[in-house]
């Protein structure tokens, strides 16, 4: 079985809220929530540096806070300019109220 990581409890995050985590051996990651479900990705935007939780969310995109480019929450992948190279997403699993990644 796949070793799960821990991040946050789920009740620690909410829409248009991210958490900022620092799992070991990761890079700064981010935690999101779009209608009840969780997502994971590396937290420093492709095209800058930013940290994305320092951005905004619409919807089930965030967008960076400096050039305003945007990813989708459910792919990583760039959904408007700047942003050309996609943010890493991580699978998300939810154990006994926790955000957890499997560990790589």
């Amino acid at each position: 079985m796949a070793e799960l990581i821990k991040l946050c409890a789920t009740g620690d995050v909410k829409e248009e809220s991210p958490l900022q985590v620092s799992p070991e051996g990761y890079p700064q990651l981010s935690v999101w929530e779009f209608e009840g479900q969780y997502y994971v990705v590396d937290d420093m935007c492709t095209h800058g540096m930013a940290w994305m939780s320092d951005g905004y969310q619409e919807g089930e995109e965030i967008e960076c806070p400096f050039h305003g480019g945007r990813f989708g929450l459910k792919t990583g992948e760039p959904t408007a300019f700047p942003c050309v190279v996609p943010i890493k997403n991580y699978p998300v699993t939810i154990d006994d109220g926790q955000v957890c990644i499997t560990k790589e």
